[in-house]
């Protein structure tokens, strides 16, 4: 093998190892991404301008990839503010409301609300969509607002981000990065999910009960400011800013949640998996947020529909902003490097992270242990920077690595670095990564972040311990 392409491989590895050190030190990876595919680009091509032309190449071989996946995160946040400004929000959550009437209840209600809809809707328009009616109601249940906040972060933030079985935002960039289908990462995470959440939830709720009977944990706790959860709590009260007749707003909220249903009903009924059933859920989203834009705003309702996707698309490239470039350098682990810098690779290679793979099975010892234990490492150190997304493409590219040294368990390690990237950078550890939840419920996020840490550690080393059975 020529020494260049050598080098290539090395210095490809050099930068997954400097780019976690970054992550390490909550430095932003941006640069470092940069840096590294102009490195690649020149040592493949020998040419300057070939490799600042690929640098650009590969920014767009990277939003095309995921360009679907930010377009309906962004449909769906569309949909979500037109839902708050006309009151369906209200009426979709307010039969829950009647469930509330302990604190236990009020936990365990306003997780598993929260889990469903953020299922279709991602966590943080759901925390607005949950909080603004479920927080008071909680809170008159004897629930401490700090109580509410923990529990939509780990049924939200934790359980239904890091298995996004609806909009699959998650596991098409694991898939992707690991070469593997989005449903063989969907099907791996089942039980991992399943583990992880009940795991932490109980441990959440033990903790939280525990203290609240030692007088640890009171309705004061943990609050922003004296009265900054009063205030959130009686945001409910607030009339919409675009309200509609109480009839149309009782048939919107049947039919929403109906027509998400008939969504899913099609997925099984057609099989449609990845970018198909994306297109499904962001399609229906689309045509609802226009027919409720069209009868709430009436004679401006197809100016109200331009703005409503323009805050959508702001909060879409806002969360994917600083994916773009990490993604874009570990695409070229695989089958974009060759799209982007061409056949510069030996005859045999099968790309950069499969050598890497083929390399390290035959110089380490691996074994399903420490495969896991790598994985969920690795997905937690990338979850520092507190997005949760940024970094799951590196989890995908080493779940990728491993799988080739042991033989098996792609899905698995694949599925398992997702988790761990998304419980800890998604909104349940990194305090700056916890202030949607933290603003709705009026709470300090660091102290959020400081109840969320043991559940979540602990959850994670059991979901660790029972992948390396699955592997």
């Amino acid at each position: 093998m020529d020494v260049s392409l050598v080098s290539l491989h090395w210095v490809y590895l050099a930068f997954v190892v400097l780019i976690i050190g970054f992550m390490v030190m909550r430095r932003d990876t941006t640069a470092v991404c940069v840096v590294g595919i102009t490195a690649l680009g020149l040592l493949a091509t020998e040419s300057v301008s070939h490799s600042v032309g690929g640098l650009f190449a590969s920014f767009i071989y990277a939003i095309k990839e995921l360009i679907g996946t930010i377009l309906v995160i962004s449909l769906i946040v569309a949909l979500s503010k037109i839902m708050i400004r006309t009151g369906i929000n209200e009426l979709m959550i307010s039969p829950v409301a009647r469930l509330i009437r302990s604190p236990a209840l009020a936990y365990w209600v306003i997780g598993i609300v929260m889990m469903v809809i953020s299922w279709f809707f991602w966590p943080s328009p759901a925390v607005a969509l949950v909080g603004a009616v479920l927080l008071p109601v909680a809170i008159r249940a004897g629930l401490p607002a700090l109580g509410v906040a923990v529990s939509m972060n780990l049924f939200g933030h934790g359980i239904a981000l890091s298995s996004d079985f609806v909009i699959q935002g998650a596991p098409k960039l694991t898939a992707d990065a690991a070469g593997i289908p989005v449903s063989d990462v969907i099907g791996a995470s089942v039980p991992l999910v399943l583990v992880m959440g009940a795991v932490t939830t109980v441990v959440a709720y033990w903790y939280m009960r525990r203290d609240m009977k030692a007088g640890r944990l009171t309705m004061a706790t943990g609050r922003a400011a004296p009265t900054a959860a009063d205030s959130v709590a009686g945001a409910a009260s607030f009339p919409p800013a675009n309200p509609l007749p109480m009839t149309v707003r009782r048939i919107a909220a049947i039919a929403i949640p109906l027509l998400f249903a008939l969504d899913i009903v099609a997925m099984f009924r057609l099989n449609l998996q990845g970018g198909d059933a994306t297109a499904l859920i962001g399609g229906t989203a689309l045509l609802i947020m226009l027919v409720l834009s069209l009868v709430s705003h009436r004679k401006d309702g197809l100016e109200r529909t331009t703005s409503y996707l323009i805050e959508g698309f702001l909060f879409g490239f806002k969360v994917f902003g600083p994916v773009i470039p990490i993604a874009a350098f570990f695409y070229l682990g695989d089958a974009a490097f060759v799209d982007i810098f061409g056949k510069v690779l030996p005859e045999g290679s099968h790309g950069i992270v499969n050598d890497l793979g083929l390399a390290l099975a035959q110089s380490v010892p691996i074994n399903t242990g420490v495969s896991a234990v790598t994985l969920t490492t690795v997905g937690a150190i990338t979850g520092l920077d507190g997005s949760g997304f940024s970094g799951i493409s590196l989890a995908g590219s080493i779940a990728h690595l491993f799988a080739a040294a042991i033989g098996s368990g792609i899905a698995t390690l694949t599925a398992l670095g997702q988790i761990a990237g998304i419980w800890v950078g998604g909104g349940t550890l990194v305090p700056w990564a916890l202030i949607p939840a933290a603003a709705i419920c009026g709470v300090d996020p660091f102290e959020l972040a400081r109840r969320n840490l043991k559940p979540v550690i602990i959850g994670l080393v059991v979901t660790t311990i029972v992948a390396m059975f699955l592997i």
